[in-house]
């Protein structure tokens, strides 16, 4: 079953990968919106254009591609980045009002998921409706920890290195909860999920504010860059083992 497999395994590299893919999400999204001035209506739109086209080349492979699924991935989070700063900005609904839908969206997706296929299996993913579902969860999971990462920050006003800490001591414990208990790995899995969103928005934030608001003021292209180019890396060295597994 897994030689059909469409998604990445859950592994140390994939958490990895997701926290740069997630910074990379924050800097890039708040590039187009922000630092073009595009507006997060033009924002949404170009975000969405990418991640719908991305999506419907990992949904017409018939294996795992390590770049066009991290290629997805990225697309849900700078997606996301804008989903969450219209919900804020655009409608002025506030980022706890926008945390309480993206949530909702969240559990109506695994709950429609769970329906059909009796788990919430994120690995391997072989039927192309479930492999829809879990993009679909994917993506509610990343604008929903933009939206909790905005609230850290903008509501309760926390700085960017102590948003950091605290969605990283969550995963900590989430981490320590899925070796030392016997709750639910898939729960474990989309808690974390989620909080390694706002834990790679931190840094993000961090690389680009300005220095007065404890930033590094890399600037939005920059702090892209970066991401882009560590990401990179990342994914030749999942797609060499990728390859050295199946051809060894």
């Amino acid at each position: 079953m897994e030689n059909n497999n469409k998604a990445a395994k859950i592994t140390f590299l994939f958490w990895i990968m997701k926290i740069v893919a997630t910074t990379l999400g924050e800097t890039l999204g708040d590039f187009i919106s922000m630092t073009l001035n595009l507006g997060y209506t033009a924002g949404i739109g170009i975000t969405l254009l990418f991640f719908l086209l991305v999506l419907i080349i990992q949904l017409s492979l018939k294996k795992h591609i390590p770049l066009v699924y991290w290629l997805v991935i990225i697309g849900t989070t700078t997606l996301g980045t804008e989903i969450s700063d219209f919900i804020d900005r655009t409608l002025h609904l506030g980022y706890a009002v926008g945390s309480l839908f993206l949530v909702t969206g969240l559990i109506i997706s695994l709950c429609f998921w769970f329906k059909k296929y009796k788990n919430l299996e994120v690995f391997p993913i072989t039927d192309k409706t479930k492999e829809i579902y879990y993009w679909t969860a994917i993506l509610f999971s990343n604008s929903l920890g933009t939206a909790f990462g905005d609230f850290l920050s903008d509501n309760i006003g926390l700085s960017y290195l102590s948003g950091a800490i605290v969605t990283g001591a969550i995963i900590i414990v989430v981490i320590t909860l899925h070796y030392s208990t016997k709750i639910n790995h898939i729960l474990l899995f989309w808690i974390a999920f989620v909080f390694t969103r706002p834990f790679g928005a931190a840094f993000g934030d961090l690389l680009t504010k300005p220095l007065s608001k404890g930033g590094l003021d890399l600037g939005t292209l920059n702090a892209s860059l970066v991401s882009i180019a560590f990401l990179a890396l990342l994914i030749y060295a999942s797609s060499t083992k990728s390859y050295s597994k199946n051809n060894g």
